[in-house]
């Protein structure tokens, strides 16, 4: 009597990198193998799959994976490829899959490869398990507030240890730096940064509360700190400005934009958009029409983050998603996104991540209105309704600026209204509240 060949595990790794991207594929290949079960990696995400070819593909073995998960970057590569475009291509990676015997599949990507993994699941027809484990420096998957994305810890630690060189040369060379982190529509990366860093200030979409906002705030804002600064005698700084705030800048302001290149999920290519030197000019011009001069250098950061090695957070908290991944599917388990809450494993199933206007995967966005927030705001240096409130301080900005404390108002009070309420500390122990 011949036994039926045991059916394939497959991994495959969407999007953009993140560290600790192969301490999944190595924790998921080591407990699927010691369970007998044989494990390929995909290689290049859904790029040839969709397309019907399977020579892409690399057998994933413990002695092959043992000691990967120190490093960064993807062991079986990545892409951006989208199967859920074309439904042809959706089926022809289906179809692939079954021709690689493959019966469970992991996939580890953001939130769109979360999208194609439950699309993927739907057109199986329960032919093809799938789980989704949840990668992305963004930290903007829809996850409690206090679980964190794998890759997010460490790309914030790279990432504060650039700004802190930064903020000493800024000093040293009395310059301000302009540095544009990643994050897409969400500001996790930067708020993270700037805040455990203690840049002078730092400037994410969700301050703007979702609405469409004109260039000159940005630039006022940016403006108006370096004022205050001056006004100080430091002629220094670095901002931490999001990369998000491409896509929340009123169309009016960036006519060019439609021209921009886009990706195969329909984002713009914020790459493509130098919000750091359309910034920098703007703010150059702004300063001189005060008749004040600052040296302005804008830095993008974000490639330097993707595929640093993973931190130890990182590298134990990929190891538990990948072990959770194998053996949920080895399990029966299909249709959900893995994840680590207090020490836990929770899966979420697929149906839980889409957002019912939209139809797409939720995203998460830095909460504003939170005590962290509010004192990260408290401990960046920029106007605030305070400064409008107190004349002495008032008149040494407006000197500084070469303005009447009227003029000074007119051109920079408007910014408040972005300001979140003012927080009081309650003493009877319930944490911040706010007050009118």
């Amino acid at each position: 009597m011949t036994m039926a060949h045991h059916k394939n595990v497959a991994i495959l790794v969407g999007g953009g990198p993140a560290p600790g991207i192969n301490s999944v594929i190595m924790a998921a290949t080591i407990r699927a193998q010691l369970e007998g079960i044989d494990v390929i990696g995909i290689r290049d995400g859904f790029e040839w799959l969709m397309q019907g070819d399977i020579d892409h593909v690399t057998p994933l073995t413990i002695e092959s994976v043992s000691r990967i998960h120190f490093r960064g970057g993807s062991h079986i590569g990545i892409s951006r490829a989208n199967p859920t475009l074309d439904p042809q291509h959706l089926e022809n990676t289906v179809i692939s899959l079954l021709r690689l015997n493959v019966s469970q599949l992991i996939t580890i990507g953001g939130d769109d490869t979360a999208y194609s993994a439950m699309k993927l699941e739907e057109q199986s027809q329960g032919r093809i398990h799938v789980v989704h484990v949840p990668k992305t420096i963004d930290n903007d998957l829809d996850l409690p507030p206090y679980v964190d994305t794998f890759g997010f810890q460490t790309a914030r630690h790279y990432g504060v240890e650039i700004v802190k060189n930064l903020m000493v040369d800024a000093k040293t060379t009395s310059r301000w730096y302009f540095v544009i982190t990643m994050g897409r529509k969400a500001g996790h990366l930067a708020l993270g940064i700037g805040k455990a860093s203690g840049a002078t200030l730092t400037m994410i979409p969700e301050e703007f509360f979702g609405k469409a906002v004109r260039l000159k705030a940005m630039v006022d804002t940016l403006a108006g700190a370096i004022i205050k600064r001056l006004s100080y005698g430091r002629r220094d700084g670095v901002a931490i400005i999001a990369e998000g705030l491409v896509l929340d800048i009123d169309p009016v302001d960036l006519a060019a934009l439609e021209d921009v290149e886009r990706d195969a999920h329909g984002h713009v290519r914020i790459a493509e958009v130098n919000i750091g030197e359309i910034l920098k000019a703007e703010v150059v011009k702004r300063l001189k029409s005060f008749g004040l001069k600052a040296t302005l250098v804008a830095k993008n950061i974000g490639y330097e983050l993707r595929c640093a090695d993973p931190v130890p957070a990182d590298m134990e908290y990929t190891r538990d998603l990948g072990y959770c991944a194998a053996k949920f599917l080895l399990s029966g388990g299909n249709g959900v996104m893995i994840s680590m809450q207090g020490g836990h494993f929770v899966p979420i199933p697929f149906s839980q991540m889409v957002d019912p206007k939209t139809g797409r995967t939720k995203v998460r966005l830095v909460d504003v209105h939170s005590t962290r927030y509010a004192i990260a705001r408290r401990y960046m240096i920029r106007l605030r309704r305070d400064d409008f409130n107190d004349p002495h301080e008032l008149a040494r900005f407006a000197d500084t600026a070469g303005l009447s404390l009227q003029e000074f108002r007119d051109e920079f009070e408007y910014l408040v209204q972005y300001e979140p309420p003012p927080l009081t500390l309650d003493p009877q122990g319930k944490g911040f509240v706010e007050t009118a």
